[in-house]
């Protein structure tokens, strides 16, 4: 039998911060999920995203510690419907609060891109393909 990517983890220092955030992102995340240890969300086409918190991993791999040298250890990207979307949306986070990585910039690869971290340090791309409207978006 072949494995098939299922889900993508994340490990959180403060679950109810980190939800806000990936909220903030469109993500459908269940309301009262901040009190929980554990939380995951589908995403469309299958996959799932989970939280877990720092205890809930420490509860069985007692010897886990965070990264610490430059932040998180994974990078997501979200796909904007337009170059303007990228600039709202990443002003929207920074002004909740988050740390603006890189700001908004018309990429030489032929993407609007930018980069915000989440309360735990992982970098979250946003982008957009420049000139794509939100007809072309999918």
């Amino acid at each position: 039998m072949t494995a098939r990517f299922d889900l993508i983890g994340l490990i959180v220092s403060d679950m109810a911060a980190s939800l806000a955030f990936y909220r903030r992102l469109g993500l459908d995340i269940p309301a009262g999920a901040e009190e929980q240890p554990h939380v995951e969300t589908t995403l469309p086409g299958g996959l799932r995203i989970a939280w877990d918190t720092e205890e809930t991993i420490r509860s069985f791999h007692t010897g886990w510690e965070p990264a610490r040298a430059g932040g998180g250890r994974i990078g997501l990207a979200f796909r904007c419907a337009d170059a303007g979307a990228v600039d709202r949306l990443y002003e929207e986070l920074v002004a909740a609060g988050h740390h603006g990585e890189l700001k908004p910039w018309d990429a030489f690869w032929g993407q609007r891109y930018a980069v915000v971290r989440d309360p735990d340090g992982n970098g979250v791309d946003l982008f957009a393909p420049l000139g794509a409207g939100p007809e072309q978006h999918s």
